[in-house]
């Protein structure tokens, strides 16, 4: 079977030995009854209005045989199905409270998962744009460096052609001088 949750929104811990039963149908663990229910009585889960002796009691989740021998001794059957009655209604409520809070924390991270989708499908297409901005930048470089080498190598030939050039010329003129 499963085990019941503490109504107490920041707490929503799984109920141990002792809990805080309300009649507006929620449970809180020992702790947070205990400190709730000393202050004020008003349900914490619902702020429903409890005056009555019996809007709020604590009950031992782990009852002894002896006890669940006679707490229903002596009550009519009627009596004792309206009380299994109610008891099994009331533990329904909480097995659909916590399915339909499940319902919702499922349906909040599939909107957050989606949302994150959305955002990694953008990151990617802005990266592989840049990427291939990056890439037709890359190749219109390479293409200027092969331009520059070879306008490079052109300026050097004729800077050799000129410096043999000169040294004929310097030759010459230095025969001359003589």
């Amino acid at each position: 079977m499963e085990d019941m949750i503490c109504n107490y929104r920041k707490c929503r811990q799984g109920l141990n030995s002792n809990a805080w039963v309300t009649s507006c149908s929620h449970i809180f663990c020992d702790e947070h009854g205990a400190k709730e229910f000393n202050k004020k009585s008003v349900c914490p889960a619902c702020d429903t209005h409890l005056p009555s002796k019996f809007d709020v009691i604590r009950i031992d989740l782990s009852p002894s045989e002896q006890y669940k021998s006679m707490v229903l001794a002596g009550q009519r059957p009627e009596i004792i199905l309206e009380a299994c009655s109610r008891a099994l209604t009331f533990w329904t409520y909480q097995i659909d409270q916590e399915r339909m809070y499940q319902d919702y924390v499922a349906k909040k991270a599939k909107e957050r998962n989606t949302q994150m989708e959305q955002y990694c499908e953008q990151l990617l297409n802005r990266t592989q744009t840049e990427v291939t901005s990056l890439k037709s930048q890359i190749s219109a470089l390479r293409r200027e460096v092969e331009t520059t080498k070879k306008r490079y190598n052109d300026v050097y030939e004729k800077l050799v052609e000129r410096n043999r050039q000169h040294q004929k010329l310097q030759l010459m003129y230095d025969s001359l001088r003589r």
